[in-house]
């Protein structure tokens, strides 16, 4: 069946973007207005990600934020997408998204990647030298699985809080290795393809072909990243956009900062293989005034055939984000 934007789950993943000229104050306080308007206008979840080590991100302390943002608003589900699992114990992960859900109950979800999110020497700082095997993450998901859920007279490890909670596990990634590993598992599945789309169609196709249904997760569930900006012109998002433009350059050259202010002409000042780097990158995006915006999410939704997106919304001034959201939800 095909689907239309009406059978389509809209939330936003946020990376805490702190804009030049701002704090990270400033930033927590833009996302959780950012969160209970997202809320308001009916969105189904409000996700953070764990990144380290990069000044124009604060997103770092993961689990800090979600029980901010699931406290400051009533009833969007929050969680991560995603905790990086290798950079954590699978008990330090069960018992502070379990006392999260006992502060929130039935509101908390936990998205976990396997990448570091960081660079080599924050991933040895995070890890302490420990080498990770390509067993490790499949294992890791496993024993998470057991300490989320009831316990048994002869568990001699025991979340606490987090046994019983059941707290709702879905698995991220870029690539073939997570798709198969929820489908094995019977979970939810994010793609990332609001940074690296370029295996989302095959990811999705293996995930549907290998799936088996759970008790969490009866049939295939998909939810694929879409970085958005809407304005009421098409020319106008495009000058916005040149916010996300400018670090994603920045990323390709090795320079990582804050979100700068947006600027006119800057694709005119890239080479061509800036300019290729940065179509692939964004190959999903979807920036446009609404007429442009409802037609890129209604393509997304009959190609991949999702049943949720979750946008990046990166906009350098805080209410033509909240504006910008606003137009995608009036794209349904």
């Amino acid at each position: 069946m095909t689907k239309t934007l009406q059978d389509i789950a809209f939330s936003m993943l946020d990376l805490v973007p702190v804009c030049e000229g701002a704090s990270v104050a400033d930033a927590l306080a833009v996302s959780l207005r950012t969160a209970r308007h997202a809320e308001q206008i009916g969105f189904t979840r409000y996700w953070l990600a764990e990144h380290h080590n990069i000044s124009g991100i604060a997103s770092s302390a993961t689990a800090v934020l979600v029980g901010y943002i699931a406290g400051g608003t009533s009833s969007i589900r929050v969680g991560s997408g995603g905790v990086m699992l290798p950079n954590h114990a699978p008990l330090t992960v069960a018992e502070s998204f379990g006392t999260l859900a006992e502060l929130y109950p039935g509101r908390i979800d936990l998205g976990l990647g396997r990448a570091p999110g960081t660079d080599a020497a924050t991933m040895r700082a995070l890890r302490r030298e420990r080498i990770e095997t390509e067993q490790d993450f499949p294992r890791d998901v496993a024993e998470l699985q057991r300490l989320l859920d009831d316990s048994t007279p002869d568990q001699r490890l025991i979340a606490n809080p987090g046994a019983g909670t059941k707290v709702p596990i879905w698995l991220l990634g870029s690539s073939l290795f997570s798709a198969q590993l929820a489908a094995s598992r019977g979970l939810p599945y994010a793609f990332a393809s609001h940074f690296a789309p370029a295996m989302l169609m095959q990811a999705l196709k293996v995930y549907r072909d290998g799936f088996r249904p759970s008790t969490q997760c009866p049939r295939p569930y998909v939810m694929i990243g879409v970085p958005l900006v809407a304005a009421p012109s098409d020319a106008e998002a495009q000058y916005l956009a040149s916010s996300v433009f400018q670090r994603v350059v920045g990323m390709l050259r090795g320079q990582r900062g804050k979100l700068p202010p947006p600027r006119e002409r800057f694709l005119d000042t890239l080479s061509v293989q800036e300019r290729m780097g940065l179509a692939d990158f964004l190959a999903c995006a979807v920036i446009g005034g609404p007429d442009t915006v409802r037609s890129g999410l209604q393509t997304l939704a009959r190609e991949t055939g999702c049943d949720e997106m979750i946008f990046t919304c990166d906009i350098h001034d805080p209410a033509l984000r909240l504006r910008s959201l606003d137009i995608g939800m009036q794209a349904k």
